[in-house]
């Protein structure tokens, strides 16, 4: 395992043209700080393919290395490999594998294909083309029974050939640290790298805590609620609680940190610029 911590930034993938030009200018800031990679959604069922293909295209262009999102999706297995090739061709050697979300409107007989068989149908497509970045819960995903359920899935996905992960935000670093500590006694050893979600409103990132079963912290919520009518001053505390976070993580050992921009740019370098972080 690498010394060397990485840094990356990821977009959601856009579905208009205003969007696309936002990206663009995110990315152009973003850029100067060197990052290792960025990532760009895939949208639930896929349902943002072509926006998540062309973005990343686009990106790539400028030198950027690019890592898209895949998952199965509602596509078969020819499109998701004339996908993959195009990305290869196009030089792209990094991508996020994921089962991902369902759409809405697909019945519950639909089938969705998990991570480890994406990722082992990609080895079995490209050989070690791409390095492969998985999924990690450490705040255990909201669909597992159970920690150890949690841990025997994320081992599939490692075992089926995944080079590292990126984890679902938290605000509990000991949840991180607890999570790596079972891994490595599953025999896991890849770079887990913590996701990070700056805090920047309040009904929002309930909103999104909610679905996606990250836990906001009582101390945290309780400051949001009395700032949530001071925009300012809740961006300010969330910047100081994310911070602190993030440099017990690096200081614990993390191997870097992968921030979810929402196609912002402010956000995430009051963070980067408050650790101190240099540009390579």
């Amino acid at each position: 395992m690498s010394d060397q911590r990485l840094f990356s930034f990821e977009f959601s993938a856009p579905k208009t043209e205003e969007a696309v030009e936002k990206v663009k200018q995110v990315h152009s800031r973003l850029a100067e700080l060197a990052p290792h990679f960025f990532s760009v959604t895939y949208g639930a069922g896929g349902s943002t393919k072509d926006g998540t293909r062309q973005t990343v295209l686009d990106l790539s262009a400028t030198g950027s290395k690019v890592a898209p999102h895949l998952s199965f999706g509602g596509d078969k297995p020819e499109a998701i490999e004339a996908l993959l090739q195009a990305y290869k061709a196009a030089g792209i050697s990094r991508l996020v594998a994921l089962r991902g979300d369902r759409p809405s409107g697909i019945g519950s007989t639909t089938r969705m294909m998990h991570a480890n068989e994406l990722v082992t149908f990609v080895r079995e497509k490209t050989g070690d083309h791409f390095h492969i970045d998985v999924a990690a819960y450490p705040e255990i995903h909201p669909e597992s029974d159970s920690v150890e359920s949690e841990i025997r899935y994320f081992k599939m996905k490692v075992d089926a050939g995944a080079d590292s992960a990126i984890t679902q935000y938290f605000y509990n670093p000991d949840a991180y640290f607890r999570f790596q500590d079972a891994c490595a006694a599953a025999g896991i050893n890849i770079p887990i790298v913590p996701g990070i979600m700056p805090i920047t409103n309040y009904k929002g990132i309930v909103r999104f805590s909610e679905l996606c079963g990250a836990e906001i912290p009582r101390w945290i919520e309780k400051h949001l609620i009395n700032y949530q009518d001071d925009p300012d001053t809740l961006k300010a505390f969330g910047a100081d609680v994310v911070t602190t976070m993030c440099q017990r993580l690096l200081d614990g050992g993390a191997p870097g940190l992968h921030f979810y921009t929402l196609n912002q740019s402010l956000p995430s370098l009051k963070i980067w610029n408050n650790l101190g972080l240099s540009i390579p």
